[in-house]
């Protein structure tokens, strides 16, 4: 049953009570309107696929509520009842953007099939509005969550990339989300209808990988009894994503630049090679360059691979996105518990934005994924999250404890003049804004302390002398 809406004008009571009850007894929904005024207002208040209005009303006209109608509501379309008397007018109204026009009396038929293809059209319409607000909007790949600045940056170049067959080199710190970006690259290419094919280059010794990656002949080595076919057949007219492309050895760094110079491939054990047509993404997380650099990567394979590079930024470097980052990990997990975790709790949160996240997103989630597991309310406290989160360390480094007499530079490094107003700040509220008593406990003179007082303006309530006894 047809379930488009349809709105009816037409001053005409009796016209317009017949044409509303046929389309009702066809299933679309419909509302009426008298004048065109009125039909202003209930399209200020309610969204409808096709407009069906008289051409010649007192008032407001057909053709004027028609160029009202293209004007604020485009997915709408517009269709004219004319008399025969006035076909010229809809001919001129079908200029203007009227997707068709009927002559009155209309038969039923007409009537039905004309206001279903134009409901159709505003279907298409509206669905084409929705993507590309979805393409044009922040947060709408896949996966990729995140409001930063960079974050925009990366969404915009995959949204830039994907369509074309370039290789793509993703760089960045484990945990940052590079096979989703590489997913992504694919799901919005034209290769999309076919399968996404990935290897971890750094999971397989080398003297299987190259197996893995172009197969082998029936006989090639012991064992070989039949013939395999390798990722990169797998991935013919798709993608191939190759993680950790800095731990090939030499050998495959050889024989993959081979196969996107001449976009062929041999099986081990073969005497014939043959073309593929494979988009290849690459992905590191180490410095591509620097590892040429140093002898480690071939430098021609490089320029091969890095035709456009995507940086993901580290977690570190765009903590506003945490929260959303955060909560989105709760939606993920949630059925862990049954959904019975709702929320995380402010002072939990306040540690999750007060931590580095040495292993990125992926860190992130695992964290709030234990965290469901443990809670045993409805929201997520500090206690549930891991010790090394609470600690403030990093896995490996120290035995967990904190030890006041040794400060560690987080990864990210500090703002050293802002550590030390904070620092000056927090022993002058502990100390009641008694500066002696704060220059104790930060090891320096009164006048050491005063200075720096005044170097960073620092008064109590923001306002008032600090006292000197």
């Amino acid at each position: 049953m047809n379930r488009a809406s349809v709105l009816v004008v037409e001053d005409n009571d009796l016209e317009r009570q017949i044409t509303a009850d046929t389309l009702r007894e066809e299933g679309f929904v419909v509302e009426t309107a008298e004048m065109g005024k009125q039909a202003m207002e209930q399209l200020a208040l309610a969204r409808f696929d096709v407009v069906l209005t008289d051409l010649m009303m007192p008032g407001m006209s057909g053709g004027e509520l028609l160029a009202k109608v293209r004007g604020g509501y485009p997915a709408s379309q517009v269709i004219v009842l004319t008399a025969h008397g006035t076909i010229d007018n809809a001919v001129e109204a079908m200029k203007n953007g009227a997707f068709h026009y009927l002559t009155k009396p209309t038969d039923r038929e007409t009537l039905v099939m004309t206001v279903a293809k134009a409901a159709e059209l505003a279907s298409l319409q509206q669905e084409n509005q929705l993507l590309k607000r979805r393409l044009e909007g922040k947060l709408e790949i896949e996966g990729i969550i995140g409001q930063d600045a960079a974050v925009l940056d990366v969404i915009r170049l995959i949204r830039k990339v994907a369509p074309s067959n370039s290789t793509v080199l993703v760089q960045g710190e484990s945990g940052t989300g590079k096979e989703v970006v590489a997913r992504a690259i694919h799901r919005l290419s034209p290769r999309a209808a076919r399968p996404f094919v990935a290897i971890n280059c750094s999971a397989i010794p080398d003297n299987l990988i190259e197996n893995e990656l172009f197969g082998h002949e029936r006989g090639a080595f012991t064992g070989a009894t039949e013939r395999k076919i390798g990722l990169f057949e797998s991935a013919d007219k798709s993608t191939l994503f190759l993680d950790e492309i800095a731990d090939l050895g030499p050998g495959l760094q050889a024989k993959l630049l081979r196969v996107l110079q001449e976009r062929e491939i041999r099986r081990v054990g073969g005497n014939e090679s043959f073309r593929v047509d494979v988009r290849l993404v690459a992905a590191t997380n180490r410095n591509l360059a620097s590892e040429v650099e140093q002898g480690n990567f071939r430098e021609d394979l490089y320029y091969r691979v890095n035709v456009v590079t995507i940086l993901l930024p580290p977690l570190r470097e765009r903590r506003g996105d945490i929260p959303l980052l955060a909560h989105h990990a709760l939606a993920k997990f949630g059925h862990l518990a049954d959904g019975r975790v709702k929320e995380i709790g402010r002072e939990a949160m306040a540690v999750l934005l007060d931590y580095s996240w040495p292993g990125n997103v992926r860190q992130l989630e695992s964290a709030i994924e234990r965290a469901i597991l443990l809670c045993e309310g409805d929201t997520i406290t500090p206690r549930d999250l891991p010790n090394e989160v609470l600690s403030r360390k990093t896995p490996g480094k120290g035995n967990g404890k904190r030890n006041s007499d040794k400060f560690e530079i987080p990864a990210e490094g500090i703002n050293f003049e802002k550590f030390e107003r904070d620092l000056i700040l927090q022993a002058m509220e502990r100390a009641d804004w008694v500066i002696a008593k704060a220059a104790k406990m930060l090891g320096m003179s009164y006048r050491t302390l005063q200075y720096r007082l005044d170097k960073f303006g620092l008064k109590r309530g923001g306002g008032d002398e600090q006292s000197e006894s």
